[in-house]
């Protein structure tokens, strides 16, 4: 089979993909549709006993005045299947179906575009944003195994949607060679471990979103009403920041590790080894927040949504309008 042959299979498993995913955001989307009314008669959101949370943060993580471990490993989304309406359940298991054959066509298309070039799919940002989208449906799907996360896949998948049209459109590039720089081992190391803490990212972003909104608006409120509570999710959004971050950290330092090989030294203050290291100094500062007394849960959120607006920048600014050493975008 030519490599011509694999990027066209690799581009059709791509179109395949988008289009599974959205009948898997339709089908979220039903799920919450059927689920708001139920939620609109009893009165009451997933998590029903908790009240709209403005506590300080202990040192440590816990809230001023106590706060159970239970109470932090307890799953949203707990409803008994008795609770959800039929045609709610039906249309989440459908979605739930679509999600994880939309990422397993994601995985087909990368895959495939790796055998077209023989070589690990992460060249360009064509490339990069098919597997930031493929690694968020990971962790999605795949965080979706422990515990019922019907709730969220609106909300994740269609901004999966949104970062593949535009790979698709504005940073589509032909499948080709690396740079030379760019062939090492590292670039598999490097690369794929700060493209799975981005997809964590992606998902903590989200939950963050969703916790502020809910804490903002109330939580019975429309929509914000089939989520769980707000302490689930902020908790919920800590629990991700506390796996992605150290993902992140090693990604710096492998950066720095692969810069003296290809340039001579460990740090070069190139645009984006500043910007990477801007999210790590402001996800750190999210998590110093988030254990410091004193510091409004609501506030430390707002310093992971700014860490994941640092990202977004890193990604669609910095590698196309700024000229450095990592100048890859392929555009």
């Amino acid at each position: 089979m030519t490599h011509e042959t694999l990027a066209s299979y690799s581009n059709l498993s791509l179109y395949s993909a988008m289009a599974v995913l959205t009948l898997s955001m339709l089908g979220y989307a039903g799920y919450l549709a059927g689920l708001l009314p139920a939620r609109e008669r009893r009165g009451e959101s997933v998590d029903t006993a908790e009240a709209p949370e403005r506590e300080l943060v202990a040192a440590g993580g816990g809230p001023v005045g106590g706060g159970s471990a239970a109470a932090a490993a307890a799953a949203p989304g707990s409803d008994s299947e008795g609770e959800v309406p039929l045609r709610a359940r039906k249309a989440g298991g459908v979605a739930h179906m679509f999600a994880i054959l939309g990422t397993v066509l994601l995985f087909v298309s990368a895959a495939l575009r790796g055998g077209s070039v023989e070589r690990w799919p992460l060249g360009n940002m064509f490339e990069f944003g098919v597997a930031a989208a493929l690694f968020t449906m990971v962790v999605f799907v795949g965080w979706g195994v422990r515990r019922d996360l019907t709730w969220l896949g609106l909300f994740v998948v269609a901004p999966v949607l949104i970062l593949l049209g535009l790979a698709n459109t504005v940073w589509y590039t032909e499948a080709a060679e690396l740079m030379p720089s760019l062939k090492s081992v590292w670039l598999i190391i490097h690369v794929t471990v700060a493209t799975i803490s981005v997809g964590l990212f992606a998902v903590g972003f989200i939950v963050a979103l969703l916790y502020l909104a809910k804490d903002r608006f109330g939580a019975d409120r429309g929509i914000l009403r089939a989520l769980p509570s707000e302490k689930s999710l902020e908790r919920l959004t800590y629990g991700l920041h506390i796996v992605a971050f150290p993902l992140w950290t090693f990604t710096l330092i492998a950066g720095a590790i692969w810069a003296r090989q290809a340039w001579g030294s460990y740090w070069n203050w190139d645009p984006k080894e500043v910007w990477t290291f801007i999210i790590w100094v402001v996800y750190a500062a999210y998590l110093h927040a988030r254990v410091t007394r004193g510091w409004r849960r609501q506030s430390a959120s707002w310093v992971a949504v700014a860490g994941f607006v640092c990202i977004i920048v890193n990604y669609a600014v910095v590698n196309v309008y700024f000229v450095g050493q990592h100048s890859y975008s392929g555009l």
